[in-house]
């Protein structure tokens, strides 16, 4: 018997994720806070819940992809959608949250009988799409297991440790992230100052150890100029903030990571908050006074 999902948050990873389990059979409700981004998962067979409470009653499998931890608190806890979860049922957690708040949230859910997964993920709106996303679990490995037919349509899950762990992970994944972005973009702006072509310097640049997928999707971004929101720079900068966070609570120093913190800081702050994190290329022309387009 298939298990039947209710996913709270369709917005841009949530509606191709919500695509790729109707398309893999699976029984789902949905609910967003603007009814409108539910419509065409409606259209698709999706059941459509007023309200948040209704979507998660007697669901065997509560997903959230909400925009950061204190909103997934809030909605759950402070609004007891929480309480109206089975007991017995699994929640997971698919956004970006800090990893204190998920092992806070796991441990409110197995007090009231629900397992729970923090499994943020990566690939942007493009692996949502594909299904390729990477996910990275922490919590029980149990459960991990038991929720391997809920990941396998939305791409490679890899359970990296307990409660906690799969933030911690994504936030690695994020410092990585961020910071690349910041050396392609610096590395642009260097050879077009010289009068380089970005494109072929993108080209040639695969061929060696600067080779990433950053540099091939980010860098091609770069190149064409276009920085509608894949990952937005809001979002950016929230993990780059919990990662300092994590940091500082295990008495770490990540001088890099505060650096590009900074600069994505700048960049929210300067009206460019929902521009794909991409688009800090932008942000370090105005810097230097300059723009190659």
């Amino acid at each position: 018997m298939k298990r039947t999902i209710a996913f709270l948050g369709t917005g841009l990873m949530g509606e191709p994720m919500c695509h790729n389990l109707l398309e893999a059979g699976l029984p789902l409700t949905v609910w967003n806070r603007s009814k409108d981004k539910t419509k065409r998962l409606a259209k698709r067979g999706a059941g459509v819940a007023d309200s948040p409470h209704d979507a998660v009653t007697g669901a065997d499998v509560v997903i959230t992809m909400l925009s950061d931890g204190p909103a997934v608190t809030e909605l759950m806890f402070d609004r007891g959608v929480a309480d109206k979860i089975s007991n017995g049922a699994a929640r997971i957690d698919m956004g970006s949250i800090g990893a204190d708040e998920a092992i806070d949230h796991a441990k409110r859910h197995a007090v009231q009988g629900v397992s729970y997964l923090d499994a943020p993920v990566s690939g942007g709106t493009q692996g949502a799409a594909a299904g390729e996303l990477a996910i990275m679990a922490g919590g029980d490995a149990e459960t991990f297991v038991a929720m391997q037919p809920v990941f396998a349509p939305l791409g490679q899950a890899t359970h990296v440790g307990p409660s906690g762990c799969g933030q911690l992970a994504k936030l690695a994944n994020q410092v990585i992230v961020a910071i690349t972005i910041g050396a392609v973009s610096e590395a642009f702006i260097l050879a077009g100052g010289g009068g380089a072509d970005r494109a072929q310097v993108r080209e040639a640049l695969q061929g060696g150890f600067a080779s990433s997928r950053i540099l091939s999707e980010h860098g091609q971004r770069m190149v064409d100029r276009t920085f509608e929101p894949g990952g937005p720079a809001k979002f950016q900068v929230k993990d780059l903030r919990n990662a300092l966070k994590a940091a500082g609570q295990l008495g770490l120093d990540l001088p890099i990571t505060k650096l590009i913190h900074k600069l994505f800081e700048d960049m929210v702050n300067n009206g460019k908050a929902d521009m794909d994190h991409s688009g800090l290329l932008t942000h370090l022309e105005e810097l230097n006074n300059i723009s190659f387009s």
